[in-house]
């Protein structure tokens, strides 16, 4: 069956704002890891926070370099998700080193099930893509065991640290609400029209929600 212009201009417009939105998040969780890791305890801390922004940034020119093949220019593809993931950020200001390290587990980890979620509905290239940057880093894993170790020198850590998850989330997936409704992003993707979009989406969300909640009670945290 062959494909009309109009839908191959539409595929190409939603793989240009999915690799746009990927590619923003990388260079984002860069710059978040980079400047958290200014402020570790320890030197080893710093270096292994330095270690995985390292690895985020080598994720964000495997996104750049996709794009580039694609004849598509990366700035240009992430300039329309820039707003709403810094305001994300602005919003989401840690109040100290334990605050910083939840939150880049809980946005490492749940932006890891959003593109997975989502990469049944993208094309082989892309999907493959996502599997590359997945497989390749171990951030979740080192800031999982880095929060372990923490909550068990200050068990007073716990409450405050469950409820800046909670929020965490909330704003996360609000992000994503956002992003998926103001882009038609998730609706394309699946190929949802009408009411079904919404549906999507509130689908979504529940699955994201109750693999957060299962992370949390693991590190013995209300989810």
């Amino acid at each position: 069956m062959s494909i009309s212009p109009a839908d191959q201009a539409r595929g190409n417009h939603l793989r240009r704002d999915f690799l746009g939105v990927l590619a923003y998040v990388e260079l984002s969780a860069f710059e978040r890891l980079s400047s958290d890791a200014r402020y570790s305890p320890t030197l080893h801390d710093r270096a292994v926070l330095g270690r995985l922004a390292v690895i985020e940034f080598q994720h964000f020119e495997l996104v750049c370099a996709k794009l580039a093949e694609l004849g598509l220019e990366p700035e240009d593809a992430m300039l329309p998700f820039q707003p709403p993931v810094d305001s994300f950020h602005e919003r989401t200001r840690p109040a100290d080193w334990y605050e910083s390290l939840m939150k880049a587990y809980v946005i490492d980890t749940v932006s890891a099930d959003f593109f997975q979620a989502i990469s049944g509905f993208v094309d082989a290239d892309t999907a493959g893509l996502i599997g590359r940057i997945q497989s390749a880093g171990d951030a979740s894993a080192v800031l999982r065991e880095r929060l372990r170790a923490a909550l068990a020198d200050d068990p007073r850590l716990a409450s405050r640290l469950a409820l800046w998850a909670r929020r965490l989330l909330g704003e996360a997936l609000t992000l994503a609400q956002l992003v998926s409704r103001e882009h038609a992003f998730l609706r394309g993707l699946t190929g949802a029209v009408g009411a079904g979009g919404g549906d999507a989406t509130r689908g979504l969300t529940v699955e994201l929600a109750a693999a957060h909640s299962r992370r949390m009670s693991q590190l013995g945290l209300a989810g």
